[in-house]
This record gives C-alpha cells, sequence and structure tokens, in this order.
C-alpha cells in the first residue's frame, strides 16, 4: 500500500511539472522571438544533456541501440515530445494555462482509454468500464466550466 501511495504521488508531481514546464518554456519563446520551435529545441537541448550527465555519472551512457527486430514507431516518442512542447507554448498564451491543460488532460484521458481497451503498442487490455466512460464524461465536462468560467 506504501509503495502504491508512493506512485500516486509521484504522478501528481509530474503532473504539476507539466504546467511549470510550459510556463518557463512559453517565456523562454518569448525571449526568441517568439519562436515556439526555438523554445521546444532549447528545452529539449537542456534535458538531453541532463540526461547525459546522469548516464555518465551513474555508469550508464552507452550507445547500444534498440533490438533491430522491434518496430519502427519505437522511435518517435522524443518526435512526439516535441510536438507537445512546441505545441503547448503556442497555445498556453493563447488559452491559459488552466484550459490548455484541462484539454490536454482530456485528450490524455480520452487516448489512455482507448490504449487501455485495445491494449496498442503492446500494452495490457484493461478493458472500458461504466467508471472509466463516467470519468472521462466528468473530465469534459469539467473543459466546458473551465472554458465557460
Amino acid at each position: 500500500m506504501q509503495s502504491r501511495l508512493l506512485f500516486i504521488s509521484m504522478a501528481l508531481a509530474l503532473g504539476a511539472i507539466l504546467p511549470i514546464q510550459a510556463a518557463i518554456n512559453a517565456r523562454l519563446a518569448k525571449t526568441a522571438d517568439n519562436n515556439p520551435v526555438m523554445a521546444a529545441f532549447v528545452s529539449f537541448a537542456v534535458g538531453t544533456i541532463a540526461l547525459m550527465i546522469y548516464l555518465v555519472i551513474a555508469g550508464q551512457f552507452n550507445f547500444r541501440y534498440v533490438s533491430g527486430n522491434s518496430r519502427w514507431w519505437i522511435w518517435t516518442g522524443g518526435l512526439l515530445g516535441t510536438f507537445f512542447v512546441a505545441g503547448i507554448v503556442i497555445l498556453l498564451p493563447k488559452l491559459g494555462v488552466t484550459l490548455a491543460f484541462s484539454l490536454v488532460i482530456a485528450g490524455q484521458m480520452l487516448a489512455a482509454i482507448v490504449f487501455d481497451q485495445f491494449g496498442w503498442m503492446g500494452l495490457a487490455v484493461k478493458e472500458i468500464s461504466a467508471g472509466k466512460i463516467t470519468g472521462a464524461i466528468l473530465l469534459i465536462m469539467g473543459v466546458f466550466l473551465i472554458r465557460k468560467y
């Protein structure tokens, strides 16, 4: 039970980091002549350097590549991350932090339900339930309330 609470706390902390990161990157874009792609580039460059330093210190830095019989799409995670970071930098000043992230969370929830239902990309199947549908509907209703007020 303690480890589950730790993981829940960790998930909440990671969720709290996203709006902070988005606000920092939106400010960075302003200093880069309102260029969200440059802000995303700098963000990823700093992150890449930080990860490299960690791997060197941990003695885990090497370039063994993922197995050649892996699927092509396993290489696209970083690419999707760049779209997210650049996109949120564009959205944040136009929508505000609350609306932008409520929409992001709603999109994440809907995609997660579909991924769980079908077990896409090798994930375990977690069938859809009335509770999950109700939660998603409430989440979408929350987006509408946030948008309205």
